[in-house]
C-alpha cells in the first residue's frame, strides 16, 4: 500500500491516478491516524520551503512521520519541495527541515558565476543515476524528467546523492539514505520515465 501524505501542497491526485493505472493499492493520509499501517510513504510538495514545513507541522502528522521513518524504517519518497524538506535546512527559509538526509538546500545563484542564471530551472532535463539508484532501474542509461525549481539539495555525504543533472553546474537531483529517498523533479509530469520511477518505488 502506497500512502500519499496530503498536507495541502502538491498534486495528490496525479500520484493517485498513476498508482491506480498500475493497479497498485494507494491511499491518501490527511491526519496522523490515517498513517497507521503505512508500508510506503510519498511526501510531495510545491512552493516555498518554510511554508511547506509549516503546513506539515500544522497537519499534525510530523511526529508520526518521524517515528515511521526513523524508527520503523518505512520507505519514504520526497518529491520536489518534498525532497528539499528531507534536508537539515534550506537557504530559502529559516525553519529547520526534517533532517532525514544530512544536507542543506541552496540556490543555484549562490554559486560563483551563476548569480544571473535564469530561474526557475524549468523543463525537461537528462538525469544520470549514481551510487546504484534503485528508483532508476530499467532506464539508467536514458532518463529524462521534468523540473521546476530554483534550489537544489547539497548532500553532506556524497554517497547520499543518487542521481545528478546539470543546470549551470552538476547538481544532485535525487538523494537516498537507508529507507529515505528524494527526487527534485516531478515524476507525475514525466510520462513513462516518471511512471517507471513510481513503480520502482512501490516495488522496493
Amino acid at each position: 500500500m502506497i500512502t500519499i501524505i496530503d498536507y495541502g501542497l502538491g498534486n495528490i491526485q496525479a500520484f493517485v491516478n498513476v498508482y491506480k493505472r498500475l493497479h497498485i493499492p494507494v491511499q491518501v493520509a490527511r491526519c496522523a491516524e490515517e498513517l497507521a499501517g503505512a508500508q510506503k510513504l510519498i511526501l510531495p510538495g510545491v512552493g516555498a520551503f518554510d511554508h511547506a514545513m509549516e503546513r506539515l507541522e500544522a497537519s499534525g502528522m510530523r511526529a508520526t512521520l518521524d517515528r515511521l521513518v526513523r524508527q520503523d524504517k518505512v520507505p519514504v519518497l520526497g518529491i520536489c519541495v518534498g525532497m528539499q524538506m528531507l534536508a537539515d535546512s534550506s537557504d530559502e527559509g529559516r525553519l529547520p527541515g526534517l533532517g532525514w538526509v544530512p544536507g542543506r538546500v541552496v540556490s543555484f545563484r549562490s554559486n560563483p558565476g551563476l548569480e544571473a542564471i535564469a530561474l526557475p530551472h524549468m523543463g525537461w532535463n537528462d538525469v544520470q543515476a549514481v551510487n546504484g539508484n534503485p528508483l532508476l532501474k530499467g532506464f539508467e542509461d536514458e532518463a529524462r524528467f521534468y523540473f521546476l525549481h530554483s534550489f537544489y539539495f547539497e548532500c553532506t555525504h556524497a554517497e547520499h546523492a543518487s542521481a545528478r543533472s546539470s543546470y549551470g553546474l552538476n547538481f544532485s537531483c535525487a538523494v537516498a539514505s537507508d529507507n529515505v529517498y528524494g527526487v527534485q523533479f516531478h515524476p507525475e509530469k514525466s510520462h513513462h520515465f516518471g511512471v517507471g520511477l513510481l513503480k520502482n518505488f512501490a516495488e522496493l
